[in-house]
């Protein structure tokens, strides 16, 4: 009988520990173009080391000396002004004002009947968004991003060998451990929380995600508050009903500045190094959703949630999205005009408008997705995490514009580019599901494992059918 392993005694969260986050802090410093060498060099002097590469946590915890130091050094570098703070603001005016091509308000359309027999007379907005399109935008987030799941943080080359092992590469299938050699599967271990619930032979309905958890929070707050929510309605829903283990990066670090008395939008900003990835994207899309037609008044409403937890190209992270989700909503355009509204709603000197142009534009440029993958990475890896949006940003423009609309390879390309696979594979098949506009236009081998049932720590929801889940959204499009 072999001997039980010590459990260890310590509690030691992800993506708070305060020696962990000054890596993460100098990291984003050399990105926004702060002078943080001195604090740096008196951090590593004092025996820091930099943030973990791709954990949540580093070993050993930090002495206490050295832990007082990293919150003294945070404060020190939060209060460095950034030379590209101008060209990148946060305030929505300010955003607005930066924006030559801002989207005008929609023009209301004539009263005509949808391809379910609903009317589209007086609700302000044009085109209207059918339930079937909603259930499609549902089933499309739930496939792409069980497709990421299990290869969530492996390297882009662990990635491309599981696959191709099995002969799935380019990507049109789930991952699946069946065929690949145990050699390989040793090398490159499938993500420990997600292999038993989304390779394909596992997979019984979708398993819960952050990555739906946050549109059905979206969904939550539109039934409560309606569009005039605030940020602080959505502080409230959060500690009402998002579990602090389910929230990571940005949004754990907000949660804690909540639980410590700090207010939103400084919940965003407070000793948060994380408040440029990619955690306000992935909560977009129900805000895309319930906009359709209307990019601005969708990319307004994904700001207030946003600065919950973000700014500067965190922001544009969530607006972009929801305006590309809105016109694709609205069924009036390809996918090609999609991404173009959501760069209308994005400062065109920030660092994310320049992701999404480079990544639009290599697409382009190559007849290979691999190729494209390539020139990303090179652009990227070696400067961003993994999670952080901007390289997520390019990838996801570049697979959405490689795959020209076709579903497949849209999930594929944006999960066979590696970095956050599950997020980006979520937000492409969102928005290929739109633009398929029903279920049965997406294949069945995506939707089939799904067997309409979603799994979920958010109360009243575990279990639910994406078509119910379609009918509410329907809803609250319907919502003046």
């Amino acid at each position: 009988m072999s001997a039980v392993p010590p459990r260890d005694p310590r509690v030691r969260p992800t993506w708070v520990q305060p020696e962990d986050l000054v890596g993460h802090e100098l990291r984003q410093a050399a990105q926004d173009g702060r002078d943080a060498r001195e604090i740096g060099e008196r951090w590593y002097v004092a025996g820091g080391s930099p943030a973990p590469d791709r954990a949540g946590a580093s070993e050993p915890p930090a002495p206490p000396r050295l832990r007082a130091l990293a919150g003294e050094l945070l404060d020190e570098l939060a209060a460095l002004d950034s030379p590209l703070a101008a060209d990148e603001p946060t305030d929505l005016d300010a955003i607005v004002a930066a924006c030559p091509h801002w989207p005008g308000p929609p023009e209301s359309a004539p009263a005509v009947a949808d391809r379910d027999g609903l009317s589209t007379a007086g609700r302000g907005r044009t085109p209207a968004v059918a339930p079937s399109r909603l259930h499609a935008a549902w089933l499309g987030r739930a496939a792409g991003c069980l497709l990421g799941k299990p290869v969530e943080k492996l390297p882009l080359a662990g990635i491309r060998a599981l696959a191709r092992a099995a002969g799935n590469w380019p990507l049109s299938t789930w991952f699946t451990a069946r065929g690949v050699p145990a050699e390989l599967l040793a090398a490159h271990p499938w993500n420990r929380r997600s292999a038993p619930t989304s390779l394909a032979e596992n997979i019984d309905g979708m398993p819960e995600d952050d990555d739906l958890n946050y549109p059905l929070l979206t969904l939550l707050l539109l039934q409560r508050h309606g569009r005039s929510f605030t940020t602080a309605d959505l502080a409230r829903l959060w500690l009402d009903k998002l579990p602090a283990g389910r929230a990571f990066t940005a949004e754990r670090i907000a949660y804690g500045n909540l639980l410590a008395g700090v207010e939103p939008p400084e919940t965003a900003r407070r000793r948060n190094p994380f408040r440029e990835w990619i955690g306000a994207q992935i909560r977009a899309d129900v805000h895309g959703w319930t906009h359709p037609g209307d990019p601005a008044g969708a990319a307004a409403q994904a700001h207030r949630d946003a600065v919950l937890t973000h700014t500067g190209n965190g922001v544009y992270g969530a607006m972009f999205t929801a305006a590309a989700l809105a016109v694709a909503a609205g069924g009036e355009s390809d996918v090609h005009g999609c991404l173009a509204a959501g760069l209308r709603v994005v400062p065109p000197r920030s660092r994310y408008a320049r992701a999404v142009r480079l990544g639009i534009e290599t697409a382009r440029a190559e007849g290979e997705f691999d190729a494209v993958v390539d020139r990303l990475h090179a652009a990227y890896a070696d400067t961003h995490h993994w999670v952080h949006v901007l390289p997520n940003a390019a990838l996801l423009a570049a697979a959405l514009t490689h795959a020209d609309g076709d579903f497949t390879r849209s999930i594929g390309n944006a999960v066979s580019g590696g970095w956050d696979t599950d997020s980006n594979g979520a937000t492409a098949g969102s928005l290929a599901g739109l633009l398929a506009g029903t279920p049965d236009a997406l294949p069945h081998h995506w939707t089939a494992p799904l067997k309409n049932r979603l799994a979920t720590s958010v109360p009243g929801f575990d279990g639910i059918g994406f078509d119910a889940l379609a009918a509410l959204t329907h809803q609250e499009a319907l919502r003046p």
